[in-house]
């Protein structure tokens, strides 16, 4: 390995276990469950397979709480800022979002404002 000064390493390591360990945030609205450390989703109990925009999608709107985020918004926090405005992926991945999460519906439409949860 590359050369490096043993007091430095041993200082890092000590370091790192008086951090502790990290603890995984779990959102819960409603009957779905959202496990962000484990990037799990369980809805009325059953894991749900998600793709990783599907569940940033869904983490979004479950911060939210209910408010409306809008397709934009989705497109720049989920994807990145070189993400096509003009494209159709937030739709598509909101419809297959819907689809997996089953019925009852738990996404609304907010016509010309965006989706909530």
């Amino acid at each position: 390995g590359k050369p490096f000064a043993f007091t430095e390493l041993l200082l890092r390591v000590r370091s790192l276990g008086r951090s502790g360990p990290v603890l995984a945030e779990v959102l819960v609205r409603g009957e779905i469950i959202l496990a962000t450390g484990r990037r799990e989703v369980r809805r009325a109990g059953q894991v749900l397979q998600l793709r990783a925009k599907e569940l940033g999608v869904l983490e979004l709107l479950m911060r939210r709480d209910g408010g409306i985020v809008g397709a934009e918004e989705m497109l720049y926090t989920v994807w990145d800022e070189n993400a096509d405005p003009f494209t159709e992926t937030v739709r598509v991945t909101i419809g297959r979002l819907r689809r997996k999460l089953g019925d009852p519906p738990l996404i609304d439409t907010v016509h010309r404002q965006g989706s909530r949860l």
